[in-house]
């Protein structure tokens, strides 16, 4: 039942917390932004959002960002594990779970795999700004 909303050109309502999740991401070039709606399968949370950093750096830039801007909304972190080693930082708020993963911890964990009878939901990379200088 896997499906991408946005091959059709539509994109799925989602809760505000999920949205800003995914455009802090996005805003610190995340790649494979994919979000995994659990509700229909009795898991333990809600959704999962899943992206990839391509270096220690940038998986931890992600992570920080997603949890900035997630605090200056009001929303609470519960717990966040991985943040040190930066291969897979694992951020959770509860009703849903940011994975940020660097490109190898992603393939060998493959959650899309695991948990894929849940709706999924791929967003394109964030474009850059009109009239940004591109190098």
């Amino acid at each position: 039942m896997s499906t991408n909303s946005l091959r059709s050109g539509k994109r799925p309502a989602l809760p505000p917390e999920l949205g800003w999740a995914i455009e802090a991401a996005q805003n610190k070039k995340a790649a494979e932004v994919t979000l995994l709606d659990l509700r229909e399968l009795g898991a333990f949370t809600d959704s999962f959002v899943l992206c990839t950093g391509y270096s220690a750096r940038q998986v931890q830039a992600i992570s920080d960002t997603i949890e900035e801007q997630l605090a200056l909304r009001g929303v609470r972190l519960a717990h966040r594990e991985g943040y040190d080693s930066a291969e897979w930082v694992l951020l959770d708020y509860g009703g849903f779970i940011v994975h940020v993963f660097s490109e190898r911890a992603r393939r060998f964990y493959d959650l899309e795999r695991l948990w894929r009878p849940a709706h999924r939901t791929d967003f394109p990379a964030a474009e850059p700004a009109s009239g940004a200088n591109e190098p």
